[in-house]
């Protein structure tokens, strides 16, 4: 997999003006150091923040910038910032970078953590700054063990450079940030569930409100936010609002830049920087090369394996949260997988279904039983042995655990790429039902996921 965000065939350069995120980046693919990360800049937003700004005055740069959450939600950052309370007399907060990158087809965050992590720190100092936060937490997927190693070497870094700490750059402020690796569950890139994990509890979504901006880590003010949120504030601290705002494309509601990708059997399989608004053609096309010889697009995902599929006639749509939201998905993360022509999929699904089933907390009666449940339909739909019925049931599941269905967001993403599916290819479901076959009531058929 290319870890990169040059162009095709590496013809359009990087620049601080139009790559605020990658830049930096060396072309062998080696972390950037505290020294060579200082020469490219490094720490400049920093100063400047320490220096020239007050601490709401953070806050709201961030927000006039639009800069919106990049962990798939979107939620916009400076509001979320500004949830965080005000009474100077609350002293404890904290700062949490969500960095448990497990959603399937997602990598971008790793490639920030390994190659470029002075500039989470650098984001997460800023952050701390204007949040009023004394100790920040970088919680880390637990697979990631080279990011685990880069971001420890880089904290030492700017620890001993007084960039973390006691009275960083001489301005009284002192903040302490630690690496803390998860147990690998995908339950907690929701953030009151690593709230809950980083305190050493079960990974179970808490009941909001309230809010972790009022009672977080250890009952006290919390702000979330992820990996690739964070690495752009220092670019928007530097250069401003309006620069920001005319990095995207016209049209996109959505600023700045994104990281994307393209999966799959495409030619060129990778990450890329790119303007939001760029359309899904310019991504799958331009930038990963089109599908292999031999192999036809039948459908694709924009952003992870929680996102709906959708076909080839609607690579078209920009990608940014509403243009894909037109067509009737969720931008998500942003990296998107390409489905070949050879692939069936009933059993796509139920692959992905059994990886949902297993990641629930189990908390909630609908994500609880109605994935496993999802499973066993589709396991017997893959093997010929459907039954009529079976569709409805699938689709009726669709609907008993989508939004404000369940407790929190993990079963209405699991079942968008299962009803878009039937939507679409609704023939390949129907293959698998069983023509001379009882009717076997599908409750009365064992659950057997991971078989």
């Amino acid at each position: 997999m290319t870890l990169t965000s040059f162009g095709p065939a590496n013809r359009i350069k990087r620049s601080a003006e139009t790559h605020p995120l990658t830049w930096r980046l060396r072309d062998d693919g080696e972390a950037v150091w505290l020294d060579e990360y200082q020469a490219k800049n490094g720490y400049a937003a920093a100063r400047k923040a320490f220096a020239d700004m007050a601490q709401d005055d953070i806050v709201q740069t961030v927000k006039d910038a639009g800069l919106k959450g990049r962990g798939g939600a979107g939620f916009p950052t400076g509001v979320k910032w500004g949830l965080m309370p005000k009474d100077e007399s609350i002293n404890i907060r904290y700062l949490l970078c969500n960095a448990d990158e497990m959603e399937p087809n997602t990598w971008k965050d790793r490639m920030l953590m390994e190659q470029l992590p002075h500039l989470l720190i650098e984001g997460m100092l800023i952050s701390a700054r204007a949040l009023k936060t004394y100790r920040g937490y970088i919680f880390l997927r637990g697979e990631y063990t080279t990011a685990a190693k880069h971001l420890n070497r880089a904290v030492e870094e700017a620890k001993a450079a007084g960039l973390l700490g006691k009275n960083i750059l001489g301005s009284g402020f002192d903040f302490e940030l630690l690496v803390h690796t998860g147990a690998g569950r995908y339950i907690c890139g929701e953030e009151t569930a690593l709230i809950n994990s980083l305190e050493g509890r079960r990974a179970n979504p808490r009941s909001k409100p309230p809010f972790p901006a009022a009672v977080g880590v250890w009952g006290k003010p919390t702000c979330v936010n992820n990996v690739e949120t964070l690495c752009n504030v220092p670019a928007i601290i530097a250069d401003g609002v309006d620069w920001y705002k005319s990095l995207a494309r016209e049209g996109s509601e959505d600023m700045g830049t994104k990281l994307m990708g393209f999966s799959g059997k495409v030619k060129n399989p990778g990450l890329w920087e790119l303007p939001f608004g760029v359309t899904g053609r310019e991504l799958f096309e331009d930038y990963a090369g089109g599908m292999r010889d031999g192999y036809k697009l039948k459908c694709w995902q924009p952003g992870g394996a929680g996102t709906g599929f959708l076909l080839p006639e609607h690579l078209d749509a920009q990608m940014y949260a509403g243009g894909i939201a037109k067509v009737g998905t969720r931008m998500g993360t942003g990296l998107a997988m390409a489905v070949d022509d050879s692939v069936n999929m009933v059993a796509l699904l139920r692959n992905m279904e059994e990886f949902f089933s297993r990641e629930s907390c189990g908390f909630c009666t609908p994500c609880r039983d109605g994935l496993p449940w999802s499973v066993k339909l589709l396991m017997a739909l893959e093997h010929g042995e459907g039954q009529p019925g079976d569709i409805e049931t699938l689709l009726g599941l669709v609907g008993f655990l989508g939004p404000g269905k369940t407790f929190c967001a993990h079963a209405p993403g699991a079942v968008e790429p299962l009803g878009s599916a039937i939507k679409y290819f609704r023939h390949e479901f129907e293959a698998g039902i069983a023509p001379t076959s009882a009717v076997v009531p599908p409750l009365a058929r064992p659950i057997v996921v991971g078989a």
